[in-house]
């Protein structure tokens, strides 16, 4: 007489992606524009209408908070798309870095 083996058998547990995992590399980044002591007011409102179709009114009021805050957010969005605008901005002459934004 021959026997058989059975192998036991259990179902897998497949666990569930934990959602605030997936929603922590969403957060949005902003890009902020610092004070220096090198570029004049008028190029800088000149520089956030160029790269970013601001009016003249809202890119006076961004280049006032730089001036005053010393710093200004100017953009947010993707990872990639805060690099560019870093990388456009500095290669306008301002100093610009990027963080995620703070909820």
């Amino acid at each position: 007489m021959k026997y058989l083996a059975v192998a036991n058998v259990q179902p897998a547990e497949v666990l569930d992606p934990d959602v605030d995992d997936a929603t922590k590399s969403d957060k949005p980044w902003i890009v902020i524009v610092w004070n220096d002591p090198i570029n004049l007011m008028s190029y800088v409102t000149f520089v956030f209408q160029k790269l970013f179709g601001y009016s003249l009114e809202k890119a006076t009021e961004l280049m006032l908070d730089v001036h005053h805050k010393g710093r200004a957010v100017v953009s947010n969005g993707s990872r990639e798309r805060a690099e560019f605008d870093v990388y456009r901005l500095h290669e306008h002459g301002l100093w610009a870095t990027m963080e995620h934004e703070t909820l």
